[in-house]
C-alpha cells in the first residue's frame, strides 16, 4: 500500500487525505491544532464557488468540477455545505472582467445570462445600479459553508483511515518531523497555507495579508444570491443560516503574521466595506456588524498556486486563498493523479519567480 503524509488539515490538506484513503492510500493528516481552528484561512464561515474567472478556462474547469463534487459530498453527508444561491457579477465596464468571463462561459458551455442593472437589483431589497453597464448572471455559484465543509471533510478522512496526528511539522529533507518523531511515506505534501513561507523561507514567493470578513445585521429577508464587484475588489452574499448580510473588500491587506496575529477587524477595512454599502446598498450602510473574522490570505504575486516538487517524493501546496478553497475537492483529484504518477502539474504551477497580475480574483491591488 502507498503511503502519503499530508501536513496541514485546512480544507485543501483534508481534501486531498480524503481523496487518497479512497483510493487506497494508506495517510497521515497533521495538524498542530485540530481541522477547522480560527487561525485557518479555511476557518471562514463563507466562501464564494463561481467559475468566473476572466479569460482564464482552467479555472472555471475546475470550479465547475468543484461543484460537481461539493454537491456529492453534500448529500453523501446529508448536509448543505454548498448553498446554489446564484451569484451577480457587477460590470462597470461593457467590455471588461464580467464580459471576459462570459466569454469562457460560451465556450466550455456553462450556463450564464447577461441583466441589465434594474433586473439585477430585483434580486436585492435595496440597490443602486447606476454605475452599472450591465450584471452577469452566474446561476450555479453559491456559497460553501467553509468551516463546517473543513470539519466534516475532516471527519469523512478520519472515518476513511486517515490518521490524524496533532503536532508542529517541521521538514526533515524529504520526510517530517514533529518533536523527536520523524514520520516517511512515499510521498508527503505539505498543505500548510500561511505556515508555508515560513517553513520553506526563499522557496516559495507567498505573501501573507490579514483580511477582514464582515457579516451584517439585516431586517429585511436578505436571503438574496452571492454578489461580486470586480473593478470594486469587493464581494458578499445574503444572510445565510443567520450570520447575517456578508460584504468583504478582497483588496489585499497589511502582512500578517497568523500564529500571534490582532484577530479583530480593522477600523479602515470596515470603512472601506462602508463606503461600498453606501453606494450599493443604502439601507445597509449604518448595520451593525454582527460578525467580524479576520482570515489570512497567502498568495502568490500572480494569485496562480504552488504544486510543485520540492525534492523526491516532498510537494508543496499552496497560494490558494483567496479563491482556492472552493477547488478543494477538486483539486484534491488533480494533485492525487500527480502524487500517483499520472500526470505532472501544471508549468503555472512552479516554484518560478511571479509578476503581479489580475484576473483570477476580485483584488485591485495588482498591476493589470
Amino acid at each position: 500500500m502507498r503511503s502519503a503524509v499530508v501536513v496541514g488539515a485546512g480544507i485543501w490538506g483534508t481534501s486531498l487525505a480524503l481523496r487518497l484513503a479512497e483510493s487506497g492510500w494508506r495517510v497521515t493528516l497533521v495538524e498542530q491544532y485540530q481541522p477547522g481552528h480560527l487561525r485557518q484561512a479555511s476557518a471562514g464561515e463563507t466562501r464564494l464557488l463561481r467559475a468566473s474567472h476572466g479569460t482564464d478556462e482552467w479555472y472555471a474547469r475546475m470550479a465547475r468540477r468543484a461543484r460537481e463534487l461539493w454537491l456529492d459530498l453534500g448529500a453523501r453527508t446529508g448536509e448543505e455545505l454548498y448553498a446554489e444561491t446564484g451569484a451577480y457579477w457587477f460590470a462597470r465596464r461593457d467590455q471588461g472582467w464580467e464580459r471576459a468571463s462570459a466569454g469562457v462561459f460560451d465556450r466550455l458551455d456553462i450556463p450564464y445570462e447577461i441583466h441589465d442593472p434594474a433586473r439585477a437589483g430585483a434580486a436585492f431589497p435595496d440597490f443602486r445600479g447606476d454605475d452599472l453597464e450591465f450584471a452577469l448572471w452566474e446561476p450555479e455559484a453559491g456559497v460553501v459553508r467553509a468551516r463546517r465543509a473543513t470539519q466534516v471533510t475532516a471527519g469523512l478522512a478520519r472515518a476513511a483511515g486517515v490518521t490524524l496526528l496533532r503536532g508542529r511539522a517541521e521538514p526533515y529533507g524529504d520526510a517530517v518531523r514533529i518533536g523527536d518523531e520523524v514520520l516517511r511515506a512515499d510521498r508527503v505534501v505539505w498543505a500548510c497555507g500561511a505556515w508555508l513561507p515560513r517553513l520553506f523561507p526563499g522557496l516559495v514567493d507567498l505573501q501573507v495579508t490579514k483580511q477582514d470578513a464582515l457579516h451584517f445585521a439585516v431586517q429585511d429577508p436578505w436571503d438574496t444570491p452571492a454578489w461580486g464587484d470586480y473593478d470594486a475588489s469587493i464581494y458578499g452574499h445574503g444572510d445565510i443560516d443567520g450570520l447575517g448580510m456578508k460584504a468583504t473588500s478582497d483588496a489585499e491587506g497589511e502582512p500578517y503574521e497568523p500564529e500571534t496575529g490582532d484577530r479583530r477587524i480593522s477600523p479602515s477595512g470596515e470603512a472601506v466595506v462602508r463606503a461600498y454599502l453606501r453606494r450599493r446598498f443604502p439601507s445597509l450602510a449604518a448595520a451593525p456588524v454582527l460578525l467580524g473574522q479576520a482570515c489570512q490570505y497567502t498568495l502568490t504575486r500572480d494569485a496562480e498556486w504552488v504544486i510543485a516538487r520540492q525534492q523526491d517524493g516532498a510537494w508543496l501546496l499552496g497560494g490558494d486563498s483567496g479563491h482556492g478553497f472552493k477547488h478543494a475537492p477538486a483539486l484534491a483529484e488533480y494533485v492525487a493523479e500527480i502524487l500517483d504518477g499520472a500526470r505532472e502539474p501544471e508549468p503555472r504551477f512552479g516554484l518560478h519567480e511571479r509578476v503581479s497580475a489580475r484576473g483570477l480574483r476580485t483584488s485591485g491591488r495588482t498591476d493589470p
